[in-house]
């Protein structure tokens, strides 16, 4: 914690990626969704063509009515929004204009086209909410996966066109032809368990935690990442690390009581009657007892001798001699 920098942004293509110690807290925490979430698409080998790839790119990026207008303007004769339409981006986009009414639809509001003009008409007449109708107007989803504001495509160390977004959306973006499956990945581990399953989630889980380390000159063993994202994700489901996870939900009063919010936890217990039975390790070193681990895991019960039973022992020992070994006997018989 002291050698990670607090606040830090990584530039992964262009991309600012939250690293460093608010990303550690994302992961360890369990936080549903991370600050900067990001996804690294890759291509099948028969699409890795630039032009392919910058196809495959615009499928992904999430296209607003705000993208394909010029002009916006308030008619407050009508009562009514007049968005003159990019013509071009249109085009370029795949987007049919005559199809654009039916796809941006609109609550209490009609829509249809006029000599390359939007017309946008409220069916309530008041002015008030004409203002809200244009924001709802220009935030409107029409192409790609919602939540993908940003595509950048770059090479990778290996030579080959690679796909980076800001947002994150997996179940959508496997559904999109020419991407691949097996090695696209994102950052929001929740969103692998989702789609990929718990064990995908614990690999993402080290691999994220481990490429933070690394982005900040930091070697841990990967053993360790492994040991936490294990716990983390053993009941099928991903758990804090933290006072709201595994730290705070076990068994034992005095090892809740020993991480965080002491007081709370004594108070609970005293007042639910609950009992410690000191069967861990922490418990039992903060009230100076054996732990049950190692030789203190086990009760050695057996029928020792008196320390005089030991003496007499030892002196019979040495008044009795020690046998000679008898010596064979010769054969005698010869063969006739």
């Amino acid at each position: 914690q002291m050698t990670m920098r607090t606040y830090h942004f990584a530039g992964t293509a262009g991309i600012q990626v939250t690293l460093g110690l608010p990303r550690m807290l994302e992961i360890f925490d369990a936080r549903k969704e991370p600050r900067t979430p990001t996804m690294t698409v890759y291509i099948k080998p028969e699409y890795r063509e630039l032009d392919k790839v910058k196809e495959i790119a615009e499928n992904i990026k999430e296209i607003k009515a705000k993208d394909v207008l010029l002009t916006t303007t308030l008619d407050l004769t009508d009562l009514s929004i007049r968005c003159k339409l990019n013509v071009a981006r249109l085009k370029t986009l795949g987007i049919e204009m005559e199809k654009l009414p039916k796809i941006i639809k609109l609550r209490n509001a009609d829509i249809e086209l006029d000599n390359g003009y939007l017309v946008v008409t409220p069916k309530k007449k008041e002015i008030a909410s004409l203002h809200k109708l244009k924001f709802s107007l220009m935030e409107h989803h029409i192409k790609g996966i919602k939540g993908i504001s940003q595509v950048v495509i770059s090479k990778n160390d290996e030579g080959e066109w690679i796909i980076n977004t800001l947002g994150s959306n997996l179940k959508k973006v496997f559904d999109i032809e020419g991407v691949d499956i097996y090695r696209t990945t994102t950052n929001n581990i929740f969103e692998v368990r989702d789609v990929l399953g718990i064990e995908a989630a614990r690999n993402a889980i080290v691999q994220q935690a481990t490429y933070t380390m690394e982005e900040q000159g930091l070697e841990v063993d990967i053993r360790y990442i492994m040991l936490l994202a294990d716990t983390m994700t053993r009941r099928g489901g991903i758990r804090a690390v933290g006072r709201y996870g595994i730290s705070g939900q076990k068994a034992s009063v005095l090892v809740r009581a020993s991480f965080e919010e002491t007081k709370k936890h004594f108070i609970a217990a005293a007042m639910s009657g609950e009992k410690d039975d000191f069967n861990g390790i922490i418990e039992n070193i903060m009230v100076n007892q054996v732990a049950p681990i190692g030789t203190g895991a086990f009760d050695l019960v057996g029928s020792l001798p008196s320390a005089e039973a030991l003496k007499t022992g030892r002196k019979k020992a040495k008044k009795t001699p020690a046998k000679k070994p008898k010596k064979k006997a010769a054969k005698t018989a010869k063969k006739k």
